[in-house]
């Protein structure tokens, strides 16, 4: 194999203590590799290193070292790795000269396997052989196997009593008789109750709707821009609200889209939030537009209702407001943890560090509101890709809609792995469905406009 020009001249220096011939490619998919986090605190930076089967505890890290580290900020990282021409920070000490701390359990492999810093090339080096480049380093319990985090994809009756032990483990609160009250969360805002019963009524027209929105100054003024958007190409003024229903977005659109903005508008933004990751509500948009454009691409028969669907999209992380509102101390944890563990998903980080996750909060809370079932489902079980109960067409279309997302760049996580049964549920052609992704990824600065109107 080729070393790459950076290690070649690493290992030849008498820190490698190695030659590149001591590199092989052996079966890359033989073992877990090797990750490398960069943490720093007032007394200077530390380089983490771990398996990426693993889940860093930064708790563990900073108790072992004294120290107050967290990840490194997105743009010293960039810097980071422009000083030493990589992509990646590979787990190597001598490269950096930082203060380094190597997880016990990488110690069980047979060798040592990681990115090579530039392209998908990876590197292995006999355990051995690389515990000699580790010298200096401090071996220690800084992390957990993701095995062992048993989050509850399948058991959704049992969210409401995960939740309570949540709150008596980790606030204190008193349990009381009703989930709500113990929650504290603010009551269904009016206009979202009024939609609720007009979604009931069943010969609503365009004028009940407007009556609804126009009754609520700032929700009208979003509908209006949002209707005036370049995203619909409106050729003419948009100049109320229900010219915006009738002509440009029509009525099951702006019921859901009202619904989604008057709950998104119930708890406050976090000011606090995981490095590198996008806000709320332009997550919001990236997944109802997503959302859409698979449902767009099944048979006519089999769609989902497209009003649900969008809504499903727009509240799909409403789970990630309830987090910080009700466990603000640990929500920073939470944003601390998931930016050292990039590989991981969020969900293994909020059950090992809550013993819940934003997706069982979210399904519980819209439960309480009486949401529509498909919304409900479709917020419990949207990172469940083997979900085939009821509903699933759109807790499926969700995952799908995020994967897909992710694969093109949209940081909304970790990549997700897409399982052929996934497409075959759905009945949608993976070539068509990634054309049309491909399309709207094309119109990203329309998506943050979008966005932006929200927020």
């Amino acid at each position: 194999m080729t070393t790459p020009r950076h290690l070649e001249t690493f290992f030849r220096t008498d820190e490698g203590g190695l030659t590149p011939e001591s590199l092989n490619s052996r079966d890359p998919a033989a073992e877990p590799r090797i990750r490398t986090a960069v943490l720093a605190d007032a007394l200077g930076r530390v380089q983490a290193f771990f398996r990426e089967d693993s889940l860093l505890d930064i708790d563990h890290l900073n108790q072992a070292l004294a120290r107050e580290l967290r990840g490194l900020p997105l743009r010293e990282m960039g810097r980071l790795r422009q000083k030493y021409q990589v992509r990646q920070i590979p787990p190597l000490p001598a490269m950096t000269h930082f203060e380094t701390a190597v997880d016990n359990r990488i110690a069980e492999l047979e060798q040592a396997r990681f990115y090579s810093g530039q392209g998908e090339e990876d590197l292995a080096l006999a355990l051995d052989d690389y515990r000699r480049l580790l010298d200096g380093a401090r071996w220690l319990a800084i992390s957990r196997p993701l095995t062992d985090i048993a989050v509850n994809h399948l058991s959704p009756e049992q969210d409401e009593a995960q939740l309570r032990e949540a709150l008596h483990s980790f606030t204190g609160l008193r349990i009381k008789q009703r989930l709500d009250d113990t929650l504290e969360i603010p009551p269904l805002p009016e206009t979202a109750q009024r939609i609720l019963h007009l979604r009931m009524k069943p010969n609503a027209e365009i004028g009940d709707l407007a009556d609804i929105v126009e009754n609520d100054p700032s929700l009208a003024a979003q509908v209006v821009s949002w209707a005036s958007s370049s995203f619909y190409a409106s050729h003419t003024p948009v100049n109320s609200i229900y010219d915006a229903i009738q002509r440009v977005l029509g009525f099951d659109l702006v019921m859901n889209l009202a619904m989604g903005l008057s709950l998104g508008r119930t708890l406050k933004q976090p000011t606090d939030q995981p490095e590198g990751f996008i806000g709320y509500w332009t997550q919001a948009i990236w997944m109802a537009q997503a959302v859409s454009v698979i449902i767009s691409c099944m048979p006519r028969r089999e769609r989902p209702t497209f009003g649900l669907s969008y809504l499903a999209g727009l509240l799909h992380n409403f789970g990630y407001l309830v987090l910080a509102h009700v466990f603000p101390p640990h929500f920073s944890l939470i944003c601390r943890y998931t930016e050292v563990n990039t590989h991981a998903p969020h969900e293994l980080v909020e059950h090992h560090l809550i013993g819940i996750t934003r997706e069982q909060i979210g399904g519980v809370l819209m439960d309480l509101w009486n949401m529509p079932e498909e919304v409900v489902t479709a917020i419990r079980h949207q990172k469940n890709p083997d979900y085939e109960g009821e509903h699933s067409a759109y807790a499926n279309a969700l995952y799908l809609a995020r994967a897909l997302l992710v694969e093109r760049g949209v940081r909304l996580g970790p990549e997700l792995p897409v399982p052929d049964a996934l497409y075959e549920r759905l009945n949608v052609a993976p070539g068509r469905v990634a054309e049309e992704m491909d399309i709207l990824v094309e119109n990203s600065d329309s998506v943050a406009s979008m966005a932006g109107m929200l927020s």
